[in-house]
C-alpha cells in the first residue's frame, strides 16, 4: 500500500497542475523526513512489538524488530499533514487524514504495534511535515537569474 500511495503522489506531482506540484513535493519530503526520523529513533530505542512479548495475535510477522515509532503511521500522518499544510483541495486533506487514522488503527489491529507506537508515529509524521513547511518558508525560493 505505501508504494501505491507513493506512486499515485508522484503521478499527481508530475501530471497535475503546476499549483499542486510544490505542495505535493513538500508532502513527499515530509514523508521522507518522517522515514529518516523513525530510523534515527529506532537506532537508539528498542521497544518490543506485541508479538515479541507474546501479547495478542500477531497477524503480520515482524520478529524482534523494534516497534517504536510506527513507520507506517509516521508516513501516513506526514502525508496528511503535508497535504493539509500545503492547502491543497480540502477534500484531499480530509481523505488523507482519515487514511492516516485508518493506517494507525490497522497497525494496532494487526498486532504489529502498541497504541503508543502509533501515537509516536503520528507525532513524528506531523512534526516532520511542520519542519518541511517551516524550511520551505524560511529558505527563500531560488529562481533562475536572467542575463
Amino acid at each position: 500500500m505505501p508504494f501505491v500511495i507513493l506512486g499515485a503522489l508522484l503521478a499527481l506531482t508530475l501530471a497535475g497542475p503546476a499549483a499542486q506540484r510544490r505542495p505535493l513535493l513538500r508532502a513527499l519530503a515530509a514523508m521522507a523526513l518522517a522515514w529518516a526520523n523513525v530510523q534515527l529513533l529506532r537506532q537508539g530505542l528498542h521497544v518490543p512489538r506485541p508479538g515479541e512479548l507474546g501479547i495478542g495475535t500477531q497477524w503480520v510477522e515482524h520478529g524482534a524488530r523494534t516497534g517504536f515509532p510506527s513507520m507506517h503511521t509516521a508516513a501516513a500522518f506526514a502525508l496528511a499533514a503535508g497535504i493539509a499544510l500545503g492547502r491543497l483541495q480540502r477534500g484531499l486533506a480530509w481523505v488523507a487524514w482519515r487514511a492516516a487514522l485508518a493506517m494507525g488503527w490497522s497497525r494496532i489491529c494487526l498486532g504489529a504495534h502498541f497504541p503508543t507506537d502509533v501515537v509516536g508515529g503520528a507525532a513524528v509524521g506531523v512534526i516532520s511535515a511542520c519542519c518541511v513547511r517551516w524550511m520551505a518558508t524560511a529558505i527563500p525560493a531560488v529562481s533562475p537569474q536572467k542575463s
